[in-house]
């Protein structure tokens, strides 16, 4: 099957300029596609294989300075993006932040604004804007700035925020914000002027009344009333369950409110107004707590239904994650649903398709997220099992310095596939070969797909990646770490490198078999 080439929007120069960081032949992408990569795999301030955090953080805001200046427009549309459906927290916040640094000093003045304001999208976020702006540039922050983080205060400040954000342990409370941003109230909101105020009091240890306005806030101040030993007794009263919500109360609060261990009754309590991710977190500690099979239903209804996967906008490894975390099989059925649904832009392909998946050693190396143990071998091993399962005609191999194949059955779980893929990292050695094993595992596929740091070894030079398959056979290069040169020229010729590791860049790939021009994803 010849397919029609089309253009894809990470390119890069089609001779070599430099070299992997493994002496390979480096090609050198345009800015935009420099920064793309590296932004939808940068867990700022950490280390990789082959890049110290300091390093890697100084080449991603080069990036932003530079693309801010020659194209605003592109990173006002690319970083919300970046927050929301490639779920990079502290990417996009930092971007953002050094997008305006930068188009201030150029003289660029429109947009800034709205840089800051569309990536704060978490109440604790315009407190850690502050917290990067003024310990890396000072107390003077510009009023683009703040104006970027009081329009995000008006969006996030709300009485249940206050009560799980606001805590002692942030550097910059709700009130230091207030303080430093003056954000005014929103229109549509009359009671917010009533929160600013008490936020500030709060902050000041000012003890004035709680005005009626703030409902939840006085329902909470009703139970902290409590003598802790009648506490856990109003949790077999009434409505628990509604008592906790109107209250604003999460499961780490009703920990310290009840100074004492959350046993199934008090879990089954809060339960009912849990968020997905908390959910999804504390599965193990609904075992151990022993819940009741009905509230078990529950829970499992809610993390396999498709609108709540999709509100939730997780990562699809958190659902490798919870499944390694869990301590019984009770969720398994329900994981391996849920993340289905959260992969679902990973297509099936029609023809035959040999997937690649990198098991070396600098694949092994950190985590994928902060307070993750997900590595980026097993965040591969994940979209390699999950286009095995879609597909009815695909190779699945590991490679390194050898390569292994790994059949999955045609019904097989993809949480179930993972694990068993994952036991073999190491099997075949820790170089990274890819040329090697794109010519030793090709059988007349209709494409090939690599999953990969792309930081292929020496031994590949003067036969190179780019002609390991025929020049009309694309060869994708899914890109997990965004270091700086890339294995092959991509953007053109059946060549092409994405990146990242939420799944949405897949739905880029049946554009190009169309024969069509794939643009950004957002």
């Amino acid at each position: 099957m010849v397919l029609d080439r089309g253009t894809s929007p990470v390119v890069t120069e089609r001779e070599p300029s430099s070299g992997t960081y493994e002496g390979a032949s480096g090609y050198v992408r345009d800015p935009k596609s420099a920064l793309f990569l590296i932004a939808v795999s940068n867990m700022v301030g950490e280390d990789t294989y082959y890049e110290q955090a300091g390093d890697r953080d100084g080449r991603f805001r080069r990036l932003v300075h530079r693309v801010a200046v020659e194209d605003g427009e592109w990173l006002a549309r690319f970083l919300p993006w970046l927050r929301s459906e490639a779920n990079m927290r502290s990417a996009s916040l930092v971007a953002a932040l050094e997008a305006v640094r930068a188009r201030l000093a150029a003289g660029r003045h429109g947009l800034n604004r709205g840089l800051v304001d569309g990536v704060l999208q978490r109440a604790d976020e315009p407190g850690e804007a502050l917290v990067y702006w003024t310990s890396t540039y000072g107390r003077s922050i510009p009023k683009p700035v703040k104006r970027g983080i009081a329009d995000a205060v008006q969006r996030l400040y709300t009485e249940r925020n206050l009560l799980k954000y606001d805590t002692a342990s942030q550097p910059y409370r709700f009130g230091d914000v207030i303080d430093l941003v003056h954000p005014a109230p929103h229109p549509d909101k009359p009671w917010q002027g009533d929160l600013f105020r008490h936020a500030l009091d709060r902050r000041h240890n000012r003890d004035n009344a709680l005005p009626d306005s703030l409902a939840m806030l006085r329902r909470r101040a009703y139970l902290m009333s409590i003598p802790v030993a009648e506490r856990r007794a109003l949790l077999t009263q009434g409505r628990p369950a509604a008592t906790l919500a109107e209250a604003g109360m999460t499961w780490e609060a009703l920990a310290g409110w009840l100074q004492g261990p959350l046993d199934a009754q008090v879990w089954e309590a809060i339960i009912p107004s849990m968020g997905y991710m908390a959910l999804l977190r504390n599965l193990r500690n609904f075992d151990a707590a022993g819940i009741s099979d009905a509230v078990a239903e529950q829970i499992m209804a809610k993390l396999a239904d498709p609108d709540e996967v999709a509100r939730s906008r997780q990562l699809p490894f958190r659902f490798y994650s919870a499944y390694r975390a869990s301590s019984s099989s009770r969720w398994g059925a329900t994981l391996d649903r849920a993340l289905t649904l959260a992969t679902s832009n990973v297509p099936s392909f029609k023809g035959r398709t040999l997937v690649l998946v990198d098991t070396s050693a600098s694949m092994t190396s950190g985590a994928v997220a902060a307070r993750s143990s997900v590595s980026p071998v097993q965040a591969a091993a994940l979209f390699g099992v999950t286009l095995a399962v879609r597909g009815s005609q695909v190779d699945l191999y590991g490679f390194a310095d050898g390569v292994f194949e790994h059949p999955v059955p045609a019904d097989g779980s993809v949480l179930a596939e993972m694990r068993r893929f994952c036991r073999r990292i190491g099997a075949v050695g820790h170089g990274t070969r890819i040329a090697e094993a794109v010519r030793s595992t090709y059988r007349g596929h209709d494409r090939v797909v690599i999953l990969s740091d792309m930081q292929t070894m020496t031994r590949s030079i003067g036969r190179g990646v780019t002609s390991a398959a025929p020049e009309h056979v694309p060869m994708y290069g899914f890109n997990l770490q965004g270091y700086r040169y890339a294995a092959m020229p991509t953007g053109r010729g059946n060549r092409h490198e994405f990146g990242g590791f939420s799944d949405s860049m897949f739905a880029l790939i049946p554009l190009l078999e169309a024969g069509g021009d794939a643009g950004w994803p957002f």
